[in-house]
């Protein structure tokens, strides 16, 4: 009876720490984001200007709530993505301790990866929409009306196309580290594929102009993310079933 009371009392020690450690990398990338946030309102103009440089009209404000949520917005947008490393890193620090070696080795390399294919994301996201969607949106106006775009529009709608893309660019990433875990196969990503892809054209359905080309330019390269994905998973797989047999052998000996 004593050793329950024992063994029960080390599990909620356990649970205790790591949710006490779990509170301290919060807290730690909460901090970070406040300060990305407070250096991404003192350049909200810089910034400003970096997109509308982009686009041969003026966009407008209709209400001084407009300018407010401008500044909020744009250093929203710098702090996601200067939390993006340390959030990683968080998170790897976290799950650190049930790694084993190798784990811990090859799952670090993810960190920087997480974050430049987060920027790759928001560059492919924002291209496809300066030079493609926006273009196509305004063709089908052809003189009919007066163009007019308050700033709150404008950038709603961009960030609803470029987010998604730099959250999808994260699936190569995403896949190697779960395969790394052994919650992923490669081959559970082949036997799936084609709901993949029928998830992929959705998202680019939602994300583009009711175009068929412009759907079907925008979900390629999500194919083709995934079809990496899968050749990254089992390049992870095969190594982890190498050292795996290299391990069991060695016990054998």
């Amino acid at each position: 009876m004593a050793d329950r009371n024992v063994g029960a009392t080390e599990k909620e020690m356990n649970l205790t720490g790591h949710l006490s450690e779990l509170r301290n990398r919060l807290i730690v990338t909460a901090v970070f984001f406040l300060v990305f946030f407070i250096v991404g309102f003192i350049f909200v103009k810089d910034i400003y200007w970096f997109f509308v440089d982009d686009v041969d009209f003026k966009l407008t404000v209709i209400s001084p709530a407009e300018i407010i949520w401008l500044h909020f917005t744009m250093a929203g947008l710098v702090a996601v993505v200067g939390i993006i490393p340390i959030l990683a890193l968080q998170v790897w620090l976290f799950i650190k301790p049930g790694l084993t070696p190798n784990e811990r080795k090859a799952s670090l390399a993810y960190i920087p990866a997480v974050f430049l294919l987060f920027i790759a994301g928001l560059v492919f996201g924002y291209y496809m929409f300066i030079q493609l969607i926006l273009p196509f949106l305004l063709s089908l106006n052809d003189g009919m009306f007066n163009e007019m775009f308050t700033t709150e529009k404008y950038f709603r709608f961009l960030f609803r196309i470029t987010l998604p893309f730099a959250v999808l660019f994260e699936i190569p990433i995403i896949a190697m580290f779960l395969t790394t875990l052994g919650i992923l196969t490669p081959e559970f990503m082949r036997k799936n594929r084609k709901y993949a892809y029928l998830v992929l054209i959705i998202i680019g359905t939602i994300v583009t102009p009711p175009d068929f080309i412009l759907q079907i330019v925008v979900a390629l390269p999500l194919i083709f993310l995934y079809e990496i994905s899968i050749y990254l998973s089992a390049i992870v797989y095969q190594r982890k079933q190498r050292k795996h047999k290299e391990f069991m052998e060695t016990e054998d000996f």
